[in-house]
């Protein structure tokens, strides 16, 4: 008798949530997701590092934020600058 997959324990999100870190991780998961898409749109274009802050009309400091994986203090204000800057757009919803 073969078991479903489904039917073995709970989801690695139970054990998240029951840990109390659910949050904390989704957001780093994110984060971490948006960095990549940014880097990956960046060496696509082209832009430096350089180049993107000077389009971001932001300090190399504050995209260097931006890009770092455990900073998780981005604001949206920020996101939608770095993504115009690079040609592409933000979509955030809730599901």
């Amino acid at each position: 008798m073969k078991i479903k997959p489904k039917s073995i324990g709970s989801s690695f999100d139970d054990f998240l949530k029951e840990e109390g870190i659910y949050e904390q991780v989704t957001a780093a998961a994110i984060k971490r997701v948006i960095t990549d898409q940014m880097e990956e749109a960046m060496a696509e274009k082209r832009v430096s590092r350089t180049e993107m802050a000077k389009r971001m009309n932001t300090s190399r400091a504050s995209l260097q934020r931006l890009l770092d994986p455990k900073n998780d203090s981005v604001t949206l204000n920020t996101l939608f600058k770095a993504a115009t800057a690079i040609g592409r757009h933000v979509r955030v919803e809730l599901v």
